[in-house]
């Protein structure tokens, strides 16, 4: 079965690794003097003319994001998901939730209190996560769930893709066909806006010394799709697994060779995948070094600890359960009712319970998710094939009064 490719190799990095918002906006600059003014109403309508033509706006901002509440018995497939599957994580949320400073509100305004999102964390019982019907019990009797619409009428519905936890071949010293570096943070990579040395340059050695290793892969391909899923095990010689996570990167854009391989019409867009750029790459492996390299931006790792990868809101993820998603909207730890379909069985649907754990630079909306599969091939297909356009609902503590408008 063919995996289908990653939609971070056409549309940019999907894993923790958030780009920067850069303000633009135009600011009104009249190319005439206005000499003489006759009628104060001319006047008045000149000025607004030129504003207009400026790129100026004038009255209430364009309605984007709206929360309206639903009953549960409304969520598609609610009373058929394993709820029990969710609390792992939401505890592990929680107790993140609980630690966070003083604050009034939860992440964002519109979801209410710190202090009521506490006090409900404190309800969960653990030693009970095993009894029957206890999990959805719990969030019913606790939360309120609402719809949330992208009032953008080009994304009214919901766009969903998926990620996994690559494994590659590595060790933990350069030797053999162990030749292709995973760098942490080089010594002076300071905390600016300036962009540090390109891939071009890293790949030739310029920071050799001023950078730790962390270890040795075979493949500089896989290398280099490991920087696109932001984190990843590596499997050394004798069967032993590290984990490495994202930590810095050098702070040029990304670039997709994916797009760049259909932009120069040597794949089309309709049979692009993760198989058929990997045996391009292989074809010619200095043609391949070149079009990588065409992509500035490289990623430095850091050694992980754990039972997995670690989301943008500092816990770990969850296989199937945890969802990264676009905080400008959603808030870390929410929990969110999913309802889409089966990334390989497209006329199956998705519906589960999720938790708001994660980030990427191109989860970009209001109801846009990135459903993180776990490690191995069978989650490496989920993932490769997830492309699909549903809807989400956030379940909100209740004795809560969200606001229901824009960000």
């Amino acid at each position: 079965m063919e995996i289908k490719l990653q939609w971070s190799l056409i549309y940019g990095h999907l894993r923790a690794i958030p780009e920067r918002a850069i303000l633009t906006g135009d600011w009104l600059r009249p190319e005439a003097k206005i000499k003489k003014l006759i009628y104060k109403g001319l006047t008045i309508l000149a000025l607004i003319y030129l504003a207009g033509c400026a790129g100026q706006s004038f009255g209430p901002p364009k309605k984007t994001f709206s929360l309206m509440p639903v009953a549960f018995d409304e969520l598609p497939g609610w009373s058929k998901d394993n709820h029990s599957e969710a609390l792992k994580p939401f505890r592990q949320s929680c107790l993140e939730i609980l630690g966070r400073p003083a604050a009034r509100f939860f992440g964002k305004e519109r979801f209410g209190s710190l202090k009521i999102w506490r006090e409900t964390c404190l309800k969960l019982k653990p030693e009970r996560f095993k009894v029957p019907h206890y999990a959805r019990r719990f969030f019913e009797k606790n939360f309120q769930p609402f719809l949330v619409r992208d009032e953008n009428p080009d994304a009214r519905r919901g766009f969903f893709t998926g990620y996994y936890e690559p494994e590659i071949r590595g060790a933990l010293k350069q030797h053999g066909k162990f030749q292709t570096p995973l760098y942490m943070p080089p010594n002076d990579l300071t905390e600016t806006s300036e962009p540090y040395l390109s891939r071009r340059e890293i790949e030739r050695g310029a920071i050799k010394n001023m950078a730790k290793t962390i270890a040795w892969v075979a493949d500089p391909v896989d290398a280099f799709f490991l920087q696109i899923q932001g984190s990843g095990r590596i499997r050394l010689p004798n069967n032993r697994i590290i984990r490495v996570g994202y930590a810095a990167h050098n702070r040029h854009p990304y670039t997709s060779i994916g797009k760049v391989l259909i932009e120069r019409g040597a794949l089309s867009r309709a049979n692009v995948s993760m198989r058929s750029i990997r045996a391009w790459l292989a074809r010619d492996p200095v043609q391949a070094q070149e079009l990588m390299q065409l992509n500035a931006r490289y990623v430095f790792f850091r050694l992980m600890r754990g039972d997995g990868p670690v989301g943008a809101q500092g816990v770990v993820l969850t296989a199937g359960r945890s969802l990264a998603v676009d905080p400008k909207f959603i808030s870390y730890g929410l929990p969110v009712w999913l309802d889409t379909k089966d990334p390989v069985a497209a006329q199956r649907p998705l519906q589960r319970l999720l938790i708001a754990q994660d980030t990427g630079g191109a989860i970009k909306g209001a109801v846009r998710g990135d459903i993180f599969f776990g490690h191995g091939r069978i989650a490496a297909t989920k993932a490769g094939y997830m492309n699909r356009r549903g809807q989400y609902f956030v379940l909100i503590p209740q004795n809560q009064k969200p606001w229901r408008g824009d960000p």
